[in-house]
């Protein structure tokens, strides 16, 4: 056993990781028009979606119901954490002048650089946890104060740094970019690491649900680029949902949360904002329409 798993676990795991990242680069490109790629990312999300769900499902077959839906908690965090850093690609991108089509490769290395942060911020926390019991309490902390951020109204484009936003866009070159995204979703990382932690102690669970969710971060982008600026409440949400991952983590000793609570919470504070955040933004295209009449 390595890490919570069989060394066939984790080859089969990472090799089924290949597969997924070289076909995702391929799909979508500046070779087809927006609609198709719209088109074509929304059938790759989904069909992560499903698969991810198979992932969970196996899991549990094979360890136990309570590591399936700990892996499937950790999954929709995550996933729920990297909408808001899909605002910031987005910053990023209208900031630099990016197009459409280095917009795709841009991704593609930001994800190939966010899986190997992810590793290794998880082996860090990971053994923290394993080897300092307190640690627990300094990721609880950390969560709060991230929560407290979002809460009070700042959103996720306030994490781009300065030195970022000086930034001269390069010509013919995306480094820059991809500087910035990589940076970024270090920053992101401090917060959904711990968060997913607060779950599972289990490095194959965080590791496994952790990279699941970035594999389909390109594909979420362009399914859902033209939705980002309508989900205006949706970092209060994220601050909610970080405040309770923090209590679950901090209140560990005294209270245990079931793993399908935690999930029917997640599941409920995504639900309610992002249809507050719509039903928003169409009563103010409706003012609009009705003020140019």
């Amino acid at each position: 056993m390595i890490g919570g798993a069989s060394w066939t676990w984790w080859v089969g795991f990472h090799a089924a990781v290949i597969v997924l990242v070289v076909v995702d680069s391929l799909l979508t490109g500046a070779y087809r028009s927006d609609k198709a790629n719209q088109r074509i990312a929304l059938a790759w999300t989904l069909a992560l979606f499903v698969a991810s769900g198979c992932f969970a499902a196996w899991i549990a077959r094979e360890d136990g119901h309570a590591l399936g839906l700990q892996w499937l908690a950790g999954y929709s965090i995550e996933t729920s954490l990297s909408i808001d850093n899909l605002f910031v690609f987005l910053v990023l991108f209208r900031g630099f002048g990016i197009d459409k089509g280095r917009q795709h490769r841009a991704l593609a290395w930001g994800v190939g650089g966010a899986i190997v942060l992810r590793a290794g911020f998880i082996v860090v926390g990971v053994t923290l946890l394993q080897h300092f019991e307190w640690i627990t309490w300094g990721f609880g902390l950390l969560l709060l104060y991230a929560a407290w951020k979002l809460l009070r109204g700042g959103s996720a484009k306030e994490v781009i740094p300065e030195w970022i936003r000086k930034l001269q866009p390069a010509k013919g070159s995306l480094l820059p970019v991809i500087l910035a995204v990589e940076f970024t979703d270090l920053l992101f990382a401090v917060d959904s690491i711990p968060a997913v932690l607060a779950i599972s102690r289990n490095p194959f669970i965080v590791y496994t649900s952790n990279i699941a969710a970035i594999l389909g971060l390109r594909s979420l982008y362009f399914v859902l680029s033209g939705l980002l600026d309508r989900l205006r409440y949706l970092h209060y949400g994220l601050g909610v949902l970080l405040a309770f991952v923090a209590f679950k983590m901090l209140a560990a000793h005294w209270v245990e949360i079931p793993i399908t609570v935690s999930l029917g919470v997640i599941a409920g504070i995504l639900i309610v904002c992002a249809a507050v955040s719509l039903i928003a933004g169409n009563r103010e295209q409706g003012s609009g329409i009705r003020k140019e009449n």
